[in-house]
């Protein structure tokens, strides 16, 4: 009797297991196509040290309430504020607006202000204001504006069955912030997010240069360099001039010819040094831009990419068509030529 039991137990699950096989068999005939291909896209997780996503490096503020309490809202074309999480970002930011301030100080109250050329004054004083301003607005926009960010989490089943993609063709899935890794993009280590056109990350804004805010880290270097230089000139001048005069004349500064030398010294190091390193970052910018190769690209030597021609990808990066905005921090390119950031293959 028991041993009657026992054999139509492993009857039962012989048949169970025959079940198994049978049904595994049906879902893998049904995932393949009439020529034995994988039906839908293939889904491959790029390889990581990390053992599943990581926390967020970057934190969004909504403005949007206080704007629209503060009849501002036609100033945000983005209410959401991109904040990187990063200390040494943030040093580095607030650094650069102090070397700013400091070159103000020098400019206006230790050279203009006790110029005796009015208008010498009144003209250099606002044309170095103006690109004063526009480099603080360029560095603000940029470091304040998502840099093309992959939504995070966005690699599920529905978001992938939206691509409508054909049997076989490979997306690629980042596995620190769970997203689907469009072409041309990088994962940031600092942001903890894929960037798309990912250029680096650059400590000084607090923030990746991506394909969103290329153009304002564009225009910051480009106006940086401007007030270098110009700052420059009127040291030099403003030096040639109080050792002409030995010192003696009010007109030199407002305070003591040795401050003043201690002054433009530091004024002259300072403009030399970023008039200089932004002419060849703007320059570099400028080049990658026109030959459609990001710097990680340049690195890697990767010429996968199909590249536009160099007026495309300009008109890519700051806008379609050209006008006076390219130049204007306080507006939004319009991307023309953008393409689909869902997927990478």
């Amino acid at each position: 009797m028991d041993e009657e039991e026992h054999l139509n137990k492993r009857h039962r699950n012989g048949g169970a297991q025959n079940s198994t096989a049978d049904n595994q068999m049906k879902d893998s005939h049904d995932r393949l196509n009439e020529n034995g291909e994988p039906k839908g896209p293939i889904v491959k997780t790029l390889k990581s040290r990390h053992k599943g996503p990581v926390e967020d490096g970057v934190t969004t503020i909504n403005l949007g309430p206080l704007c629209r309490k503060l009849g501002l809202a036609w100033l945000m074309t983005d209410p959401n504020l991109w904040c990187v999480k990063d200390i040494c970002g943030w040093v580095c930011a607030i650094f650069t607006w102090l070397l700013v301030l400091y070159a103000e100080y020098v400019v206006n109250f230790v050279m203009l202000l006790h110029n005796p050329n009015t208008t010498w004054s009144i003209v250099n004083g606002l044309i170095f204001q103006f690109f004063a301003f526009m480099a603080v607005a360029s560095h603000v926009r940029c470091m304040l504006t998502d840099p093309g960010a992959v939504p995070k989490g966005n690699a599920t089943q529905e978001n992938i069955k939206r691509l409508n993609l054909a049997d076989g063709q490979v997306v690629f899935k980042c596995p620190k912030c769970v997203s689907i890794k469009p072409d041309r993009a990088h994962h940031c280590s600092v942001c903890q997010r894929c960037i798309k056109k990912m250029d680096h990350h650059c400590p000084w804004v607090n923030n990746c240069v991506g394909e969103s805010n290329q153009k304002f880290f564009v225009l910051f270097t480009m106006y940086i360099c401007i007030i270098s230089f110009h700052a420059l000139y009127m040291s030099i001048h403003h030096f040639i001039t109080c050792v002409g005069r030995e010192w003696k004349s009010k007109s030199c500064s407002g305070v003591s010819p040795p401050a003043t030398t201690v002054f433009l010294i530091f004024l002259i190091f300072e403009a030399l040094l970023f008039g200089i390193f932004t002419a060849i970052m703007c320059g570099t910018q400028v080049s990658a831009i026109c030959s459609d190769e990001t710097g990680i690209e340049s690195l890697k030597n990767d010429d996968s990419h199909q590249k536009k021609g160099y007026w495309l990808s300009l008109k890519a990066t700051f806008g379609h068509p050209f006008s006076w905005k390219w130049f204007s921090p306080f507006s939004t390119p319009k991307f023309a030529y953008s393409k689909s950031y869902l997927h990478c293959v």
